[in-house]
């Protein structure tokens, strides 16, 4: 019975090693002979479909109970305002605190700044979140790019037509070199993403006092995605 169960067992094996065998042969493997290695690419120039910001508040108080418990009901109350908006993710960023000191190196108190971080798609409603926002917040940064799910249905895409590029490319090169034919040895596909600055209105920085801060007017730039195919194939004669 033992030696039924090995029998078996060496059969399967045998014959997971031939698949295998069978799928290396289906890439090619190469031979050292005729080989071109080459790279094709394809891009396409997006518009930026997503708006990320960062705002913070920074604070400064005597001990560090006092400082984190300003910090806190500050953030609090940002995220209570950004709740009106529920087309804008909104989740805490950084937050870091550390002591001030006098010239005698003593320690005399406490600074802290909390973040808020914000993603969208929806330009107008997170234009109107941040000015609320700036009301008692202070603006970090603010980038444009491409959502994830507008960038993966385009790199697919891409993808496809990288794929054509280099076997249309691989035609051409056989024939340049009057091969018969050819086979590819191995291929990658890499993607890449260039996402310029863009340019937004400017806005001019509101006291706190003030009644209302103003939205502004997005101009979210574009962004190109591309998809590279490098590999090499072999030329038969």
């Amino acid at each position: 019975m033992k030696n039924t169960l090995l029998n078996k067992a060496a059969i399967a094996s045998s014959a997971i090693c031939l698949f295998t065998a069978m799928m290396s042969g289906a890439q090619a493997a190469p031979t050292g002979y005729d080989q071109l290695s080459f790279q094709t690419e394809v891009k396409e120039e997006v518009a930026n479909d997503e708006v990320r910001a960062s705002l913070y508040k920074k604070l400064q108080a005597t001990d560090a109970k006092t400082l984190a418990t300003n910090l806190n009901n500050s953030i609090n109350k940002a995220l209570a305002i950004a709740k009106r908006y529920p087309t804008v993710t909104v989740s805490t960023g950084q937050q870091r605190t550390y002591p001030r000191y006098d010239k005698n190196q003593k320690i005399i108190g406490w600074t802290g700044q909390a973040n808020i971080d914000l993603k969208s798609t929806d330009f107008i409603a997170t234009s109107q979140l941040i000015a609320d926002l700036q009301e008692t917040l202070v603006m970090e940064s603010l980038n444009f790019g491409v959502s994830d799910n507008k960038k993966d249905a385009l790199e697919q895409k891409l993808m496809t037509d990288a794929s054509r590029a280099f076997q249309n490319q691989a035609k051409n090169l056989t024939r340049a070199w009057d091969a018969r034919n050819y086979r590819v040895v191995t291929v990658n596909l890499n993607t890449g993403n260039n996402y310029p600055r863009p340019m937004y209105s400017a806005m001019n920085m509101r006291d706190a006092s003030a009644e209302s801060v103003p939205s502004q007017n997005f101009e979210s730039g574009n962004s190109t995605i591309s998809v590279t195919a490098n590999g090499t194939i072999e030329l038969t004669k």
